[in-house]
């Protein structure tokens, strides 16, 4: 499985051609695309476990995934006060993508949380 950034839209949940509801910026796979949602309904639902293990899952099949990445960086900054792990997945991202915000901003915000120990 990859994860590379591309602008494109199709079939999600395994439904042959599905319009999705957004455009899926980094060509994931109708797997990846229903294995994300149904790792973030964990995160939602407060299963941390099963979420960490679901996108742990995920990242073994796709090392450089950038919404599993993010994914991660948030599961273990606001939902575990894991700001260490937090940190070292946004910094994953923004070894790909210098530019994003998203990740810039919350390392920040862990590494300043790191500081208070």
């Amino acid at each position: 499985m990859t994860c590379t950034r591309k602008t494109v839209q199709g079939p999600a949940h395994g439904h042959v051609m599905a319009e999705l509801p957004f455009k899926n910026t980094y060509d994931l796979s109708p797997e990846q695309l229903l294995a994300l949602d149904e790792a973030e309904e964990l995160m939602e639902r407060l299963d941390l476990g099963a979420a960490e293990t679901a996108f742990l899952t995920m990242l073994e099949e796709a090392p450089d995934c950038i919404p599993v990445l993010n994914n991660l960086g948030h599961l273990y900054g606001k939902l575990l006060s894991e700001f260490e792990k937090a940190v070292e997945y946004y910094e994953k991202v923004l070894q790909q993508e210098p530019d994003n915000a998203w990740a810039r901003d919350q390392r920040r915000r862990y590494l300043r949380y790191c500081s208070y120990d």
